[in-house]
């Protein structure tokens, strides 16, 4: 059991680097106004989504494996619920930024770096709260 959790933290802390990052090339690429800047930030975008993704996919299955070992009370814990759908969310954040490297691979996006910098915030925020969830357990 020791050596699942290990493994799912592993992976949430590698796919959580993934979900910083990604966006801060979002942000250099919207402000950029160099044509080969812009390409350069468009490789690396798509790069690390590519990198980040199964990170994020071995997460979820050790985190179910995790799950699996006490069904019953996991299953009926709030915390892991609220913890669960976090985690829906950034799985929907993660998506989104695979549009994004999509759309500015093809040179078809037009978000400002204002945009990019609230949007980077999101993943911090969510962060925080599943961590004191699992941490503290609370309901």
């Amino acid at each position: 059991m020791l050596w699942l959790r290990a493994l799912h933290i592993i992976f949430v802390v590698c796919w959580f680097a993934g979900l910083f990052y990604l966006p801060r090339i979002f942000v250099y690429y919207a402000a950029s106004e160099h044509p080969e800047t812009r390409a350069q930030l468009a490789i690396m975008s798509r790069k690390l989504y590519r990198f980040v993704t199964p990170f994020m996919v071995l997460t979820i299955i050790f985190g179910v494996s995790l799950i699996s070992l006490n069904v019953d009370y996991y299953l009926s814990a709030t915390w892991l619920w609220l913890k669960l759908a976090g985690v829906a969310f950034l799985v929907v954040y993660h998506v989104q930024c695979g549009r994004y490297v999509n759309r500015i691979n093809a040179d078809e996006d037009h978000h400002t770096h204002v945009f990019y910098r609230f949007f980077n915030e999101i993943p911090v925020l969510f962060l925080f709260a599943i961590v004191f969830l699992v941490v503290l357990k609370p309901f």
